[in-house]
């Protein structure tokens, strides 16, 4: 296997082991020693893949990044194929699903996202990185609701901007609810809300209290 392949893999463990730490811990816990340890190095090989911490934490931001944005547009990409045949209802909630801690899966991306992003408003090294989460999960809403509104599955004077805006914030109130408060917005509650705020860009009078979703 070429060196630089290999060197890209133990980079990639480290950064897991990294993940691991501030899954547990926290992201304060994750020090070089610590997470050398985590990854069953010696401190030194540590430092050969990475100069600094500082290195190693937008490292792993970056991968958390990716895998997030990874696993959310490989459910966009026929979404946003205006040839495709499907329902684009089911599949647009579905889409935007996937930005929520319904599962375990979802669950520790959004505590580890959480916590970074926490992490960058002292640590200007982590900003840009959590700078560009936020608008790329902001530009997939904004073409989602672009097609929907091509496609004739919301009004045309629906205010998109507006829109992105307020459907961001709610899928941003929803994660951080259901990573501190689970017991208050569990992933069924979640999805009901998700789901009765898409019906009003649809129509706003379905989204009216009437007793159920």
């Amino acid at each position: 296997m070429p060196r630089v392949v290999v060197a890209e893999t133990r980079r990639q463990d480290v950064a897991q082991a990294v993940l691991r730490i501030v899954g547990r811990e926290g992201l304060e816990s994750a020090s070089l020693r610590n997470v050398a340890q985590e990854a069953g190095l010696a401190i030194g090989s540590v430092r050969h893949y990475f100069a600094s911490q500082t290195e190693l934490m937008i490292f792993t931001m970056e991968e958390l990044r990716r895998r997030i944005d990874g696993r959310i547009r490989s459910h966009a990409e026929q979404l946003l194929d205006p040839g495709a045949s499907i329902d684009r209802r089911t599949r647009t909630e579905e889409l935007f699903a996937e930005f929520l801690p319904l599962d375990e899966t979802r669950r520790e991306e959004a505590v580890l996202w959480l916590a970074f992003i926490t992490a960058a408003r002292t640590r200007p090294e982590l900003r840009p990185c959590a700078r560009r989460m936020y608008e790329e999960a902001r530009e997939l809403i904004a073409r989602v609701l672009h097609e929907a509104q091509r496609s004739g599955g919301v009004p045309g004077d629906l205010d998109i901007a507006l829109e992105t805006h307020r459907l961001a914030a709610l899928l941003d109130g929803l994660t951080l609810g259901g990573v501190l408060h689970p017991d208050q917005v569990a992933p069924d509650a979640a999805r009901a809300i998700l789901h009765r705020h898409l019906r009003t860009l649809v129509d706003p009078d379905q989204g009216r209290a009437t007793g159920h979703p």
